[in-house]
């Protein structure tokens, strides 16, 4: 008997008596119910904080047939008590994990009532930072809510440097009446790959005396032991699961059963392996795939929404299909979040990312009482058994920056003994309830992390595992400075950027259009973030006459500012093997590193990443007095490009440099030539273009691209009124956009105001070299207007509006 659906919710003080909508979040339910302002407008947020303070209780009645039951919950969130006419069934404390109780007895004939107390996480996380036998610092510059690392609940709830801060309450997955049967519980998938045939072990809960498992063709029984079966097939030549742009998403339907149960699961075979080992420069850090290096491209997840109840399967989807259409082909479940739903892992399965999956602790200290530990060790066995056969899972890392976080407190800096032990003893806990139920587990202690067991600077470090690098934006160093380290994989950067018109209109009125407005300063939550944005302006760029050109030459530095890392580092390959940059996407509509806005929408960095990650790629390093063009092939495959390299002025006049042809294999970056700076007048930048072909599924695929590259900052040079122009025409439901030039219109950017696509944005628009753009509306409706904006002499940040 499914119990979602409407319940009723109510406040400890009995103010409030309002529809609630399971799964969902309560914080959710007053707002659909009207009993508060839209927590995203404006600044309502600290207006709103006092829910957390509260408890709340939600109760139903439904009716049963009395037979003997087990009642489901997933994703409790987070200190609760649930009755079952009026006896306690569960006290629970860990909004991560999975609850089946045993009900038989409880549950009658006829109708039953059932009924949930959500503890306000306030009260609660204060009340266990007080029995702590010594204080557990948390991250105060990231939550003004305090302590919320007493709690296994997402840590971003309490508020980060991007979030909202209003911890939710209610149930994140299933509420349901189960029938006492026999039940398969989860299946342990070890595969082992050797000459051309694959070894799939499983092991699996089963309620008979053994289990048959089916995969492939293949089919084994085994008897199961202490109600745990380990079956073996041994399947020959496999039909293998490759990452995004490497190759197919197989996947392969795996039928068990025992005891009269079935269960099914979606298996790809694949061979997927962290290689960190020590060599003569530290340590590396590669994913191999299948036997192949892959150089992984893609960006940090944090939860779609700050409210659960707001999050869908389909705006999942779309981020995610987001992330493939920019050729990406990983992303990493930053440890400050939430495990993802079974439903967002088949989703990775299917498209091929790989899922960096972090353990949920960040960037706080965290409790190692026995009790704690204890919870630890069956969160983490819960998460392991219900997502480790998922095909997409490539490693499983212990927290986010938590060794960095011992220097971050007074408390740990002066007692850091003590600190660092209580921190193992969490670590060790991890490892080890993954290894009790997965021994052969892709594990890294933590990121950033030089290792197993080191504890140094991995934010200043690039010699060894992976790297966190900050000082371009935290220290305000310049964009160059991301070419002055050579990371091993770089599993965090960031730069920020201002959300797009469309996303801000949904929290500010036109009068607070200002970046020192209470309402801009209220989704600003990076301390100094938007004079740090301002005063890159500064260095790089002239100044922008207007607010909405303001947030467009934002996001043109942030995405020329991940550019610059994105290049320096592919460039380095196979030194260097993994990028992931700070942030895919946004909680709330918010100004962040993120290169999606919330609810999807691509920043115009999510536009040049789509070509800083394309597979074959051309990038211009300022070594010296030359700048060096070099080329990456992540193909499987050798291949051939043509380069055309030239000059290119202000007026938007080529003039030829260089010609060359090129090998590239795929094993690391290629020389194509260099560019002597002294080729280049004052008034020009470097222009490049690039061709070849590659072999897919036995057809031709034509490869191409360019780019441009500025010497000095863009501010320096004395731009001509391109009389930039746009036409455009509807072509079926889609839109067919054409621009013109007279002259070089660099960061050319189309804006909509309908949601929609962009097929391309962000470009240099160069006369004679008509660009056409389709745009795809989200959904039919009335007429858009569209608005291009360029860098310009003049106004800097001229636009057309049609």
């Amino acid at each position: 008997m499914d119990l979602s659906g409407e319940w009723r919710l109510r406040d400890e003080a009995g103010q409030f008596d309002v529809a609630f909508a399971l799964p969902g979040d309560g914080i959710t339910a007053l707002r659909a119910a009207g009993a508060i302002a839209d927590p995203y407008w404006g600044q309502n947020e600290y207006d709103l904080r006092w829910i957390a303070g509260c408890d709340w209780i939600a109760t139903r009645s439904f009716t049963h047939d009395g037979a003997a039951s087990e009642l489901v919950i997933e994703g409790l969130d987070t200190v609760a008590e649930v009755r079952l006419n009026g006896m306690t069934v569960l006290k629970a404390a860990n909004a991560f994990r999975r609850w089946r109780i045993p009900v038989s007895g409880l549950v009658r004939r006829g109708t039953n009532q059932i009924e949930i107390t959500f503890r306000s996480p306030v009260r609660e996380a204060a009340a266990r930072q007080a029995a702590q036998p010594f204080r557990i610092p948390y991250h105060a510059g990231n939550c003004p809510i305090p302590d919320g690392n007493m709690l296994r609940k997402p840590q971003c709830d309490f508020g980060w440097d991007w979030n909202i801060a209003l911890p939710t309450f209610g149930v994140w997955g299933s509420i349901r009446l189960a029938a006492v049967a026999p039940r398969i519980g989860d299946i342990f998938v070890d595969q082992r790959h050797d000459d051309g045939q694959c070894e799939v072990t499983l092991r699996i809960e089963a309620p008979g005396e053994d289990a048959t498992a089916t995969l492939c063709g293949v089919t084994a029984t085994a008897p199961a032991v202490g109600g745990v079966a380990v079956v073996v097939l041994r399947i020959e030549n496999p039909v293998l699961w490759w990452p995004a742009g490497q190759g197919a998403q197989v996947l392969h339907s795996l039928v068990v059963t025992s005891g009269g149960a079935t269960a099914t699961r979606q298996i790809g075979l694949r061979d997927l392996r962290l290689v960190a080992e020590a060599d003569a420069v530290g340590r590396s850090f590669v994913f191999h795939v299948n036997g192949r290096p892959v150089f992984a491209k893609g960006a940090n997840w944090i939860p779609a929404d700050a409210l659960h109840g707001r999050i869908t399967q389909a705006e999942v989807r779309a981020l995610l299909q987001s992330a493939v259409d920019a050729n990406m082909n990983m992303i990493r479940i930053w440890g400050g979040g939430r495990y993802e739903p079974d439903w967002f892992y088949d989703l990775c399965d299917e498209m091929g990312l790989m899922v960096w999956q972090d353990f949920m602790f960040a960037c706080h200290l965290y409790p190692s009482t026995p009790a704690f530990l204890a919870e630890v060790d069956a969160e983490v066995r819960d998460v392991v058994g219900r997502i480790n056969h998922h095909a997409c899972m490539a490693l499983w890392c212990g927290d986010n920056e938590l060794i960095g976080a011992l220097g971050w407190f007074d408390e740990s800096r002066k007692d850091r003994d003590r600190y660092l032990v209580n921190y193992d003893r969490l670590n060790r806990t991890i490892e080890a309830a993954l290894h009790a139920v997965l021994p052969g587990a892709n594990w890294w202690p933590s990121s950033p992390s030089p290792g197993p067991m080191a504890f140094g600077d991995a934010w200043h470090d690039d010699s060894s595992g992976d790297m966190h690098f900050w000082s371009v934006w935290h220290e305000g160093r310049n964009f160059d400075h991301y070419r002055d380290v050579k990371p091993r994989f770089c599993s965090e950067f960031g730069f920020q950027s201002y959300p797009s018109l469309s996303a801000i209109r949904r929290f500010a009125d036109p009068a607070d259009f200002n970046i020192a407005a209470p309402v801009m300063e209220s989704h600003q939550k990076n301390a100094g973030g938007n004079a740090r944005i301002a005063e890159t302006m500064f260095r790089y760029f002239r100044f922008p006459v207007d607010f909405p050109n303001f947030v467009y030459l934002s996001q043109v530095q942030q995405g020329l500012a991940i550019h610059t890392a994105v290049t320096a580092w592919r460039a380095l390959k196979p030194h260097c093997m993994g990028t992931l940059f700070w942030q895919l996407n946004d909680t709330w509509p918010v100004c962040s590193w993120s290169s999606l806005d919330h609810g999807g929408n691509w920043k115009l960095l999510h536009h040049m990443a789509r070509r800083f990650y394309a597979p074959v790629s051309v990038f211009a390093l300022p070594e010296g007095d030359v700048v060096s063009l070099k080329a990456v092939n992540d193909t499987a495959d050798e291949m051939t490009i043509s380069l055309h390299v030239s000059a290119l002025n202000m007026a938007g006049q080529l003039r030829p440099l260089i010609e060359t042809e090129t090998l590239l294999c795929n094993k690391g970056a290629v020389v194509c030539c260099q560019v002597p700076l002294d080729r280049l007048n004052p008034d020009e930048v470097l222009h490049w273009e690039w061709q070849g072909e590659i072999a897919d599924s036995g057809l031709t695929q034509d490869v191409s691209g360019e780019d441009v590259y500025a010497i000095k900052p863009w501010k320096a040079h004395d731009l001509v009124d391109p009389a930039a122009r746009l036409v455009a025409a509807p072509d079926g439901t889609d839109w067919r956009i054409t621009l013109t030039a007279q002259a070089l219109a660099p960061f050319a950017a189309l804006e909509a105001d309908v949601p929609g696509r962009f097929s391309d944005n962000a470009f240099a628009l160069i006369p004679g070299r008509d660009r056409v753009i389709r745009f795809v509306p989200d959904a039919p409706g009335p007429t858009p207007a569209f608005t291009l904006r360029h860098l310009h002499a003049a106004t800097y940040g001229a636009s057309e509006r049609t």
